[in-house]
Formats: C-alpha cells, sequence, structure tokens
C-alpha cells in the first residue's frame, strides 16, 4: 500500500546528463535512501552497512522517540524500539547524517496550525539543543507521514534549508518559487510503500530509476527486518549498495549532502 502523497510545486528542468540544479556534477543520478522513525537496532546496522561500502546513511529520528512519555504511535513505532541523542550523536560522530523527524510523528495537517507550527519549533529547537554540530540553516524537516501542506511548509522553510513530503517524481530541478521564504528553500518528494517488506518494491524503484534520463530520487525507508512500516531486510540493504557503488553515473547522498552542493 503507497501512503498518501501530496505532490509539490517543483519546477521539471533539463533532461540531459548532469543534475542541472548541482553545479560541475558528474553525476546524472543521485539516490537518497531516507530511514524514518529512529530504531536504535536497526539505525546502527544501517550505518554498519553504509560504512562497509564508504557511505553516508541518512537517518531522520523522531525528537521524542526516547523519552519516558513517548506512546506507541501505530503498530511500527513503539517506544522500545526507539534509540535517544547518545546514539544520533555516537552516528553523526561517525560521519552519518541525522536529521528531524518531528516531534511526536504527528500527522501536521490534521491538528490545529498553531500547533503544527509549535510541534515544528519545539522539533527543531530540540535537535539544536541536543544534536552534535546541528544547524537549521543545513537541515531537512522530514515530515511524519509524508504529510504536509503549503502552509506547513512555508513556515518550516523559514528555519530550515528543505523540508521532505509526499510527491511522486524524480527531481530534475529544485529551483522552486520560494525566494521570499528562502533563498534556497526545497522541497523534496519522497517515495515510499508498505506496510510488509519492502525488498522488491526497493528495488524495482531504484532500477526504473538508474534506467531514467537522471535527477535526484529520495525513496523514503524506515526500519530492517522486521522493525517499521514497510522494512527491508538487512540481506537487501547490503546486496544494493554492494551493487550500487560501481554504478559510475549514480551518486548515494544523505539529503542534506545534496543540499549542500545545491
Amino acid at each position: 500500500m503507497l501512503r498518501r502523497s501530496f505532490i509539490k510545486t517543483t519546477a521539471l528542468g533539463s533532461l540531459a546528463t548532469g543534475i542541472p540544479f548541482i553545479s560541475d556534477s558528474s553525476k546524472s543520478h543521485i539516490l537518497t535512501l531516507s530511514f524514518d522513525d529512529g530504531f536504535k537496532k536497526s539505525f546502527y546496522r544501517i550505518a554498519e552497512i553504509h560504512e562497509a561500502y564508504g557511505l553516508k546513511a541518512c537517518l531522520n529520528v523522531i525528537a521524542t522517540g526516547h523519552m519516558p512519555d513517548f506512546k506507541a504511535v501505530d503498530d511500527w513505532i513503539l517506544p522500545e524500539l526507539m534509540g535517544d541523542f547518545n546514539d544520533w550523536n555516537k552516528l553523526v560522530g561517525r560521519g552519518h547524517e541525522v536529521m528531524p523527524h518531528s516531534w511526536k510523528h504527528l500527522n501536521l495537517t490534521k491538528i490545529p496550525f498553531q500547533q503544527a507550527q509549535e510541534n515544528i519549533n519545539k522539533c527543531l529547537d530540540y535537535f539544536t539543543d541536543h544534536l552534535d554540530g546541528y544547524r537549521d540553516d543545513q537541515a531537512v524537516y522530514n515530515y511524519a507521514f509524508l504529510a504536509s501542506n503549503p502552509d506547513l511548509d512555508k513556515f518550516a522553510l523559514q528555519r530550515v534549508a528543505a523540508v521532505r513530503t509526499g510527491a511522486w517524481l524524480v527531481l530534475k530541478d529544485t529551483k522552486v518559487n520560494m525566494k521570499p521564504v528562502a533563498p534556497s528553500a526545497i522541497t523534496l518528494g519522497a517515495w515510499t510503500n508498505g506496510p510488509n517488506n519492502n525488498d522488491q518494491y526497493l528495488e524495482d524503484t531504484v532500477d526504473d530509476f538508474l534506467e531514467g534520463p537522471g535527477g535526484w530520487l529520495v525513496i523514503n525507508l524506515h526500519g530492517l527486518d522486521n522493525e517499521g512500516w514497510g522494512p527491508i531486510s538487512t540481506t537487501c540493504l547490503d546486496r544494493l549498495l554492494k551493487r550500487l557503488i560501481t554504478i559510475d553515473k549514480l551518486s548515494v547522498q544523505p539529503a542534506g549532502e545534496v543540499i549542500k552542493m545545491i
């Protein structure tokens, strides 16, 4: 089952080789595997597999997931599975990317706008205070449930460099018309699938992308093996990354690293 998507206004640019919004790029394809929620066991293993191939993992965590009063969100996001900011700082120290994935994993489109604003600010403030090296102006805010709307995006982009929401597209040009908000404001559309094992979906989606003309594809994933909504297997991730690093036209990068190149 595909999660509901919110299509964002993103101008599609040139289909020529080379990514038009990244200067001096030698790669025609950029892929981001964007892992959500903050599952301790899975995230350490995801990091280890990326390290084995000289890559940085893209990890997005719920700010309050480690707190004593954090409640299960659904059948997949359970308090006993969550890591804390000691874990996230260790992974940052090893070179991986850790980004905000909401305050309490609420669908912000289903609560009053003022409450949604407060949730975004509390999340970003907590990251500022507790994550080593974190900076709003280099951050990607990753919406829970890939759910946002233009007003939420406009608000969040006053603080962060980019937001990740739901959209079924491959980005060819991220020069969106949001200069009054921030000169480099970017809205990323992510693809996801679940709730069952995602191995075949992931490999098919990546293969389809590689057969296309290029751009930047963000795939939203969660945990490994039996953790999280739409998990992938450890074997699948290892096999996929081992193959992808041999493809000359492809760069596998965390979202924040790509943002820095724009």
